[in-house]
């Protein structure tokens, strides 16, 4: 039975092709997303690990958890604290490390690293191993800067260019002094890094005299377990924490990890879709084999081959066909990796250099998917096929499904499709995480309902395609007839595709709801014609709000300032406003009460509201952050949003109780609206500042929508994989068809029916197949788009349906093009059957 296995194997290698390729396509995903997630979170590992050499044990503040009434607040490390760490018996060197936000502008003006990687420090004189100079010399003062070497390269500055950049206050113009390379993670992840001699550092990050960070090297001899015990007993513990090198740069490795396994489970879901996907092909595949060697089979059984081993000799052609796929998969997946590890680059970001990963994981689990997914696919139709009885099989009454096989088949898909729908509708019932779950799982239940029940509701919607048929004669009425000839094979072909474009059609339903409610957020909720904030949504200094108070053409501006406070024993986010002017900036719906913010007036978000029992009148006492309290009433209840939210009071009462007062933002009202020359106005009131955006309601909506949308882009890149599969599906189970139909094909073509019309009549077959998938996907997708959007709608007030029915309509016309292309091969296979051979066929 193994060698019969086999040559049937090679015998049918041209039908089981598409079936290889199917798997190949899906094993070569997973292990792409392997060996890519694995070489990158290696090459960061590595990285970081580096940037960790020059550090023994890292000193800390200790963030000071609140006593009583006081907010808590983290203590400077002084010179004084340094000193003393380096004096500590066993430590060669003790070094104070300065950092934050700086962005540095291109020759072209534009911003440099993407905003949130743009990082700025501290150079420790020229001994500073951390970051070795390829090019000229320490910065002294205010007027040079170090920039990295990615960060010349990228925007060709050199020793002695002069170049800006911005903290948080004005744009400085230093000299660049020297260039320098280091191992810095967010450097090498596309970012930038520019150093400044030490007390110019701790100015410029409103740090005089103090660090961030005191990096400590131990001398010859001593470990960094002892160097970290003598420093414990050495440091005011109350006020720092120690910790050693290798510490640092096993949990940054596991940040790195743990980073990286969210990218790695997304991509695996989409190769899993894939995969799913095929399995369809898989089983359609061999359901045709086992249908076509029936009598084979049967004559098996009549010579003495058991059940079992009928069921075998399938397994094994299933076994045969997944090993070499999965091979063919897993060296196909290292170039996929090798090349998204390059397509990075095409997107602005670099990865650290290093080796390409293929680790022993890797290798097994692409054989194992392979194998597992073709075997169990074909089990289904090698048992089917065992269970034939020999006579029956010869004299082929065993062709078509029983009505009792048919009852109970649509029986159960009926009832996991109207649980599926139950517990979806249910989920859209409940509040924000906690109905995700019952809505996945409905979302399973609903799709295997409509699976299992594809047969049943082919035979209606093709037949609702009739009179479209009927246009073109004989080849489109034998074309509908077709169609639903083998209901089964059918609904597996349909379901591949159906599969790919309810992921897609529902995953654009929501996009466009989500960008529609969130143009409305920005629209209603703000009344400015401008929003400041800094480029990587650090706090902005006080004086940004200063100047655009008093810049030609501002009618009416605010800061949005952030602050802390205990109220009722928890911490609340404060924000601190100018209570004259933020009712003409907002138009926030308020639920209660009045929007009235001054003196000890203050107004809160319905979610706080709730949480503490206010209501307009309401009284409570908040402990600022420098240990003062004051009582606060509660004048109006508003609705919150992503963009303006929390207890807001007059910054005046605020800003006395603030240690370092910075804005989140600030809004900005114009004598003549939002236009192009006011932008650049206010751009040049704040100096150009690289690190700072002005932003207009349509920026700030598409800055909100941006991450949705790059999601949706890449959810369209991974699942057309799905939609290679289906159109594969289409192709296999066409070509099969035309060899089980070889006879039929022959009688045709010999009493008239000419070659134009048989392949007209192959492409019209595949193309309503196709459309009659796109039609359930599209369906499927719209309802799963609707039922998302109801549960994102309990914490987006704005939201609101949107059915982009131009898209909608590409997508339609998407699945009519697979079927067209699909059909290309098999119809031009069918015309050239040579008609004697194929009445001839059996």
């Amino acid at each position: 039975m193994f060698r019969t296995a086999l040559r049937n194997v090679l015998a049918h290698k041209t039908r089981l092709l598409m079936t290889v390729l199917a798997v190949l396509l899906g094993v070569a995903f997973v292990s792409g997303t392997l060996v890519f997630t694995n070489t990158v979170s290696d090459a960061y590992q590595n990285s970081s690990a580096k940037g960790f050499d020059q550090v023994d044990v890292a000193v800390q503040a200790r963030h000071q958890d609140s006593e009583g009434n006081r907010v808590g607040r983290t203590p400077d490390l002084t010179q004084a604290l340094l000193d003393r760490a380096a004096r500590v018996p066993g430590a060669a060197s003790a070094t104070g490390v300065v950092s934050g936000f700086t962005a540095i502008a291109g020759k072209d003006g534009k911003l440099v690293g993407g905003g949130w990687q743009s990082e700025g420090g501290n150079y420790w004189g020229t001994k500073d191993a951390r970051y070795p100079l390829t090019a000229g010399h320490a910065p002294h003062g205010r007027g040079e800067v170090l920039i990295d070497s990615r960060t010349a390269e990228r925007t060709g500055y050199r020793v002695g260019d002069t170049v800006r950049l911005s903290v948080d206050g004005p744009v400085l113009a230093p000299t660049v002094s020297g260039i320098f390379t280091t191992d810095d993670g967010n450097v090498a992840a596309g970012g930038s890094l520019a150093l400044f001699d030490t007390p110019t550092a701790q100015r410029l990050f409103g740090k005089t005299g103090t660090y961030d960070e005191i990096d400590v090297r131990a001398g010859a001899g001593t470990s960094q377990a002892a160097l970290k015990a003598r420093l414990d007993r050495a440091l005011p513990s109350h006020l720092v924490k120690t910790t050693t090198g290798k510490r640092l740069a096993d949990d940054q490795a596991q940040a790195i990890a743990d980073g990286m396994s969210g990218l790695r489970k997304a991509l695996l879901v989409f190769a899993g879709i894939a995969l799913f996907v095929g399995t369809f092909i898989i089983a359609n595949t061999f359901t045709m084999l086992v249908a076509q060697r029936t009598r084979e089979l049967a004559l098996l059984r009549a010579v003495g081959a058991s059940r079992r081993q009928v069921t075998r000799s399938v397994l094994i052609e299933a076994f045969v066909v997944g090993t070499v796929a999965g091979a063919a998969g897993l060296a196909a997946g290292v170039g996929i990796g090798a090349g998204l590890r390059s397509l990075l680059g095409s997107f602005g970001a670099t990865v650290p250099d290093g080796p390409l990963v293929i680790t022993p994981g890797t290798v097994v689990a692409a054989l194992a998917v392979g194998v597992v997914v073709t075997v169990l696919a074909a089990w289904l139709p090698g048992r089917r096929a065992a269970k034939i009885p020999p006579v029956a099989a010869m004299s082929s009454v065993h062709a078509r499904a029983t009505t009792k096989s048919l009852v109970l088949r649509n029986t159960i898909g009926a009832l996991f499709a109207a649980a599926g729908v139950a517990v979806v509708v249910a989920g859209t019932t409940m509040d924000g995480t906690d109905g995700q779950g019952p809505m996945g799982l409905g979302a399973v239940l609903l799709i295997i309902g409509v699976f299992v029940l594809t047969p049943l509701l082919s035979r209606p919607l093709i037949a609702a395609a009739a009179p479209v048929l009927r246009v073109f004669g004989v080849s489109g009425r034998l074309a509908r007839q077709n169609s639903v000839r083998n209901p089964r094979r059918t609904a597996a072909t349909a379901s591949a595709l159906m599969i790919g474009l309810t992921l897609i059609t529902g995953m654009t339903v929501m996009a466009g709801s989500l960008q529609k409610s969130i143009d409305r957020m920005a629209s209603s909720a703000i009344r400015a014609d401008y929003v400041v904030s800094m480029a990587n949504a650090s706090p902005l200094s006080p004086d940004v709000a200063e100047k655009l108070a008093t810049a030609d053409g501002v009618t009416a501006s605010s800061p949005l300032r952030g602050g802390v406070s205990r109220v009722d024993g928890e911490t609340e986010d404060l924000t601190g406003v100018d209570g004259s002017t933020i009712g003409e900036l907002t138009d926030l719906k308020v639920t209660d009460g009045s929007f009235t913010v001054g003196g000890s007036r203050v107004v809160v978000d319905e979610d706080r509201a709730e949480e503490h029992g206010w209501r307009a009148g309401s009284r409570f006492t908040a402990h600022f952050e420098d240990g003062s309290a004051r009582t606060l009433t509660v004048a109006g209840v508003y609705q919150g949003n992503r963009l303006i939210n929390g207890i807001m009071l007059d910054s005046k009462v605020l800003t006395p109780h603030l240690k370092d007062p910075a804005d989140i933002r600030v809004m900005v009202r114009m004598a003549h609206g939002a236009s192009g020359a006011a932008k650049d106005g206010l751009e040049r009131t704040l100096g150009s500042n690289p690190a700072i955006k002005v932003q207009d309601k349509k920026d700030v909506s598409h800055d909100i929508a941006k991450m949705f949308t790059m999601m949706l882009n890449m959810v369209y890149g991974l699942l057309g994989m799905a939609v290679i599969v289906a159109v594969l599906g289409v192709i296999n189970t066409l070509a099969m068809s035309v060899v089980e139909r070889s006879q039929e094909i022959g009688m045709l073509r010999a009493i008239g029916l000419d070659r134009a019309s048989v392949k007209r009549m192959v492409r019209l077959e595949s193309l309503v197949i196709s459309l009659f998938g796109g039609v359930l996907g599209i369906g499927l997708g719209v309802f799963f788009g609707w039922a998302a959007g109801e549960l994102l709608g309990t914490r987006m007030p704005t939201y609101e349906l949107v059915l982009p029915w131009a898209r909608i309509a590409v997508f339609l016309l998407l699945a009519g093009g697979v079927g067209v292309l699909a059909a290309l091969w098999p119809a031009r296979r069918a015309s050239r059957l040579n008609m004697l051979a194929a009445i001839k066929a059996e």
